[in-house]
């Protein structure tokens, strides 16, 4: 293999795949970028066996061939190189020699034949999303996942179509759950529901806020694909069963608050300043004196109590919630003012926000 490329080309190229590769021991090729050159084509492919990406680039090609390199070697080198316009990439006798006006470097090469075949996947089940949507979608949502692989439809994010032409992304740990509404320009009926590993939500956001474009998604038993232009990217999804979690949404509540998000945000803020080591902060709502009112308590720091200015109607309710569960919503939510409805002890508290109802985010309260 002999190619000649722009560097700033194969440096964005690199640095994404870099991003994707593995660090499996038993398999040192997972390191690896893998660098396919034809017909004036560079196809750079990574993958850790749970998400891979190909991103062509065009380039100049003496000798068509194929070479796996480490890819944070690599990625590490040509983004230090200088104001250099061109790169020249050659294998020769197992190493890959990387030249410009300026500088050389000879990284040790592996054998491409150990590097594992990226999945394609068929167009049967497919549809098209502007990216951004997509990736609005994913940020909504996951952080509410477990983190652990225990139960692996909790580690991941639930997506599936509506009959209001919408996209229903999903996630929770079972001791909170995001749900946010997307509006699909198209139909969407050709799939049901898929599951994305947490670990791979934050690669594909990245990948697509970047895009910022239509993308087409195919997916089918076992993957699930975003192809752009000269981008491919493919995850594993879960084969399980999510939770119906529709049947803990509550159909009615007795006690709701509105209250300005920033002034929400603030006090939790301050909240953290003083709650103890379960992160517990206490909310107390009494319509009748249109107070709303959170405190936290810690033995060895102190307690801080905040009033914020709100509507109240309905009932007194006085409960405990985790404050960093509450707080991990306002990223999510696309309105100035935000509603939380509560439903009496034991019960979850739900936000809203006051303007935008796609998003809906429910917390379960923590004991005394």
């Amino acid at each position: 293999m002999k190619i000649e490329c722009l560097k700033d080309k194969l440096s964005w190229a690199i640095a994404k795949a870099e991003k994707v590769t593995g660090k499996n021991l038993t398999l040192p090729v997972l390191s690896c970028v893998l660098l396919e050159a034809e017909k004036n084509n560079l196809t750079i492919k990574a993958t850790n066996l749970d998400l891979g990406i190909e991103i062509s680039i065009p380039v100049k090609t003496d000798k068509d061939g194929k070479v796996a390199v480490p890819g944070a070697v690599l990625n590490n080198f040509i983004s230090s190189l200088g104001s250099d316009k061109t790169v020249t990439l050659e294998f020769v006798d197992g190493n890959l020699n990387i030249s410009t006006e300026s500088s050389s470097a000879v990284i040790k090469a592996l054998p491409y034949e150990d590097f594992p075949t990226i999945p394609r996947v068929s167009d049967e089940k497919t549809f098209k999303i502007t990216s951004t949507d997509f990736s609005k979608g994913l940020k909504a949502v996951w952080y509410s996942s477990a983190v652990s692989s225990m139960k692996p439809e909790l580690s991941s994010v639930y997506i599936y179509p509506n009959d209001e032409d919408e996209i229903v992304f999903v996630a929770t740990d079972s001791f909170r759950l995001a749900e946010k509404k997307i509006k699909s320009k198209k139909q969407v009926k050709d799939f049901s529901q898929i599951l994305i590993p947490f670990k791979n939500i934050a690669e594909i956001i990245r990948i697509l806020d970047e895009i910022k474009d239509e993308v087409t998604v195919c997916l089918d038993k076992n993957q699930i694909s975003f192809t752009y232009s000269n981008i491919y990217l493919n995850s594993r999804v879960i084969d399980g069963v999510f939770p119906d979690y529709k049947q803990i949404l509550p159909k009615e509540y007795k006690t709701e608050v509105i209250v300005l998000k920033q002034d929400l945000l603030n006090a939790l803020k301050t909240a953290n300043i003083f709650s103890d080591s379960f992160n517990q902060i206490h909310m107390r709502v009494v319509p009748s004196a249109k107070l709303f009112e959170l405190k936290t308590k810690n033995a060895n720091v102190g307690e801080n109590t905040n009033k914020l200015d709100c509507n109240v109607s309905g009932e007194e309710v006085s409960i405990n919630f985790n404050y960093k569960y509450v707080a991990d919503c306002f990223q999510s939510v696309d309105s100035d003012s935000v509603s939380l409805s509560f439903n009496g002890l034991s019960r979850p508290v739900v936000v809203k926000g006051v303007s935008d109802k796609s998003f809906t985010y429910l917390v379960m309260p923590m004991n005394k």
